[in-house]
């Protein structure tokens, strides 16, 4: 069914007048009247009598009315619909995050790509920094937001923020009650520290070495759940953590915690892109919105 001649057909059957038509589609009535006259031929049948005062619609021509005007809205419908799923960006984006990153970030995350892209869909896998690269390398994340000791250059890595460390204690105790502690403060302490091989665990036990002592690790454990729970529980039991995976303890008065110094253990929280190949549209709309979405919070993972 032609589009076109469906229009025509219904526009001149509520104009009643092939001149009329003609008048407003500014070209003469032959053309119009050759028109109707095809159409009239491909369904088989007079659609319109010739009266004095015009045209007017035949049986045949009521009914295919009546049913043409539906069919018209309900292409019309489809042809919006389709247009606008082509305007829609969709498929399928594989993100890595370190776990201080997986809330609220990540939530707020999918929040604004559903309000604003719901074709994307997320497939988000939670790793440490490690893990995170050798997914990166053989393409099973297509980005990935994780910690380095290093301001990034280069041009697929992109700079989120910049994370301290804290010493981390249960509440009242008088270590972590100042806002700040040396690093060598750190001799001599029980410590909670993560599992080696980690990238982290080394910083920590080099930084250690470099002021001549090292770190007593009477617990290790790769989960920061365990870390936490651990250090709020034990009375004397610390562990060395960044700021966004202790803020809601911190803030419940769970946890306390002091920013380590001299030195300044920062870490870089990056967002890393593909080493080989390109973002798909979908995954470059990700990258934007993750960089947006930490830059209005301060360039912190967590909300103000």
């Amino acid at each position: 069914m032609n589009i076109a001649a469906v229009r025509l057909f219904l526009e001149v059957a509520e104009a009643g007048s092939l001149s009329k038509v003609a008048a407003r589609r500014q070209t003469v009535q032959s053309h119009v009247s050759r028109q109707i006259t095809e159409f009239e031929r491909s369904l088989g049948g007079r659609l319109f009598r010739r009266t004095g005062r015009g045209v007017e619609l035949t049986e045949l021509g009521e009914r295919a009315a009546v049913k043409l005007r539906m069919w018209l809205q309900q292409t019309e419908q489809l042809v919006h619909e389709l247009r606008s799923d082509s305007r829609q960006l969709m498929g399928d984006v594989r993100l890595g995050v370190i776990p201080s990153a997986a809330h609220p970030l990540v939530t707020r995350l999918f929040e604004r790509l559903q309000a604003k892209h719901p074709g994307i869909r997320l497939d988000v896998a939670e790793a440490q920094g490690a893990e995170l690269d050798a997914m990166l390398d053989s393409a099973a994340v297509d980005m990935a937001i994780l910690f380095r000791f290093h301001r990034p250059r280069a041009s697929e890595e992109k700079l989120l923020g910049i994370a301290n460390t804290y010493l981390v204690s249960a509440p009242g105790d008088a270590l972590t009650r100042t806002s700040t502690v040396p690093f060598a403060q750190l001799a001599g302490l029980r410590l909670v520290l993560p599992r080696r091989p980690s990238h982290w665990r080394n910083a920590l036990d080099e930084t250690a070495r470099s002021l001549g002592f090292k770190l007593d690790a009477i617990a290790q454990a790769d989960s920061l759940t365990v870390q936490k729970e651990l250090v709020a529980r034990n009375a004397g039991l610390y562990t060395v953590l960044g700021p966004y995976t202790i803020a809601d303890e911190v803030r419940l008065g769970r946890l306390q915690a002091s920013r380590i110094v001299r030195p300044d253990l920062q870490r870089h929280v990056t967002l890393a892109m593909p080493r080989q190949g390109k973002l798909s549209p979908a995954g470059r709309v990700v990258a934007d919105e993750v960089q947006a979405l930490v830059a209005s919070w301060g360039h912190r993972l967590t909300e103000p």
